[in-house]
């Protein structure tokens, strides 16, 4: 397998633990989504991935993107150990907390709205940091009732074994804390990330550990 990723990308991010709980190599190709005005906009890596971002996984010949498209492809094809649980409920739980991540949060702050957000309209690095922070805290507030109040959660967002919940969580910890996010209102979303990260294969996906961490 190859994985097209950025070290500090959420999504690339989410893949490289997915592969690491799955032990599955992979070689890492670096795409640099700041130099040359992003690397991901070369044409070459374009004919992989035409929305032109990170991840990107090449298993065999097939091209997959999307990191939860790429999680659940991993799942169908590597289904041990399993990154859902057993139940039609328990997936449906553990999904909404991937996906609220994934899908509510994360696109809010992703490269493109920052670019967007600093070039375009024209905000400067104190009014886009603030944008950060709103929708980060807006979505851990929700976040941090639906865990308390569900009572699945365990040491991880479901009981003690990692998710696809706990892959998605992670990176977006590691993003809120990066942009000074405030995590003490928060503080079953802050124990369950430090427990993930004593785990293996979470630290081997840490940005900082990767081969094109700056």
């Amino acid at each position: 397998m190859k994985l097209y990723s950025y070290f500090r990308s959420s999504a690339s991010y989410r893949v490289r633990i997915a592969l690491n709980l799955k032990n599955l190599p992979y070689e890492y190709l670096p795409v640099h989504m700041l130099r040359d005005g992003g690397e991901q906009f070369k044409p070459e890596y374009r004919k992989l991935n035409h929305d032109a971002v990170v991840p990107t996984l090449v298993d065999d010949g097939t091209v997959l993107t999307q990191s939860i498209a790429i999680v659940e492809y991993l799942e169908e094809t590597h289904p041990e150990p399993a990154l859902l649980p057993s139940t039609p409920a328990d997936r449906a739980y553990v999904r909404s907390i991937a996906l609220q991540l994934a899908c509510e949060i994360h696109p809010l702050n992703n490269l493109r709205v920052l670019k967007y957000l600093k070039r375009t309209v024209g905000v400067n690095d104190e009014a886009k940091d603030a944008w950060y922070r709103h929708w980060i805290s807006s979505g851990f507030a929700a976040l941090e009732e639906y865990l308390v109040a569900d009572g699945r959660a365990g040491k991880l967002c479901f009981g003690d074994t990692p998710t696809l919940a706990d892959i998605c969580l992670v990176p977006q910890v590691f993003n809120a804390t990066r942009f000074n996010v405030d995590m003490s209102p928060y503080p079953t979303i802050q124990r369950i990330c430090d427990y993930a990260n004593t785990l293996d294969a979470f630290a081997r996906a840490e940005p900082g550990v990767q081969p094109d961490a700056e």
